[in-house]
């Protein structure tokens, strides 16, 4: 048997399939309700799907809603295809990448809601508000970097300083490079100072957190992608780091 793929295009063409299937008598109202609940388990597409699906809990009720709403198979079809299709644009154009699934399959096992908003924050303003992505991608680092202080009982370091916030995390993780003696793991963890280093400088310079000069460069989408899978990317592997170390 097939393992099911949790990418946010497939676990929403599962759905969009399911309600289809559902509204012209083709599937059981239990495959409505898994791939609702899949859904809604997404942290991208539970903020996007429609009032109606969320609404209609069970598959009876989706169905009373659906019959009621429209007579025939076709408009049924019609309406569900229209409904779901901005979804599909957004998720298409928006580039979602493997980054953002790890990510929030490691937001649901820390539970941290500050981290989800600001996560949230970072995907939405990727392409449309390249400066505030750039801003919150260094906020998501920071943040991240207090909420694993916190859970290890230190005090974090809210100075301001992303550079300094993240060598006192590095210390207490013993993820700080002179700490090894192979040359990978210098090369590697000096790496993600040096990314912490860039996304603070980056912020500074072409994010919206600072009052702007009239002729400043701004920030186009590549540099507000870069930021974001930087920031992804780091806090994914500092969080499983916790988590494998010091939580199992």
């Amino acid at each position: 048997m097939t393992e099911k793929s949790y990418n946010p295009k497939d676990i929403l063409e599962r759905l969009q399939k399911a309600c289809i299937d559902n509204a012209t008598g083709s599937s059981s109202y239990e495959t409505y309700e898994e791939e609702r609940s899949s859904a809604l388990s997404n942290l991208l597409l539970s903020k996007m799907l429609p009032d109606w699906v969320v609404g209609n809990r069970y598959g009876s009720q989706y169905w009373n809603f659906i019959k009621s709403k429209f007579p025939t198979y076709k408009e049924r079809r019609n309406f569900i295809y229209n409904e779901f299709s901005p979804i599909f644009d957004y998720i298409e154009k928006s580039g979602i990448y493997p980054i953002s699934e790890s990510f929030e399959e490691l937001l649901k096992v820390c539970n941290s809601p500050n981290l989800e908003i600001v996560w949230r924050k970072c995907i939405e303003r990727r392409i449309n508000d390249p400066e505030g992505a750039i801003t919150s991608a260094r906020t998501l680092l920071e943040s991240t970097c207090i909420y694993i202080l916190e859970m290890l009982n230190e005090i974090p370091d809210k100075s301001g300083d992303l550079q300094r916030l993240y060598k006192q995390l590095a210390k207490s993780m013993n993820l700080a490079p002179d700490m090894y003696h192979e040359q990978v793991f210098k090369q590697i963890l000096s790496g993600c100072g040096t990314v912490v280093d860039g996304l603070a400088g980056l912020r500074n310079k072409l994010g919206d957190a600072h009052g702007q000069e009239t002729k400043q460069v701004k920030p186009s989408k590549r540099h507000a992608e870069l930021a974001v899978n930087l920031s992804g990317t780091l806090c994914s592997f500092l969080i499983s780091t916790y988590e494998e170390k010091y939580r199992n």
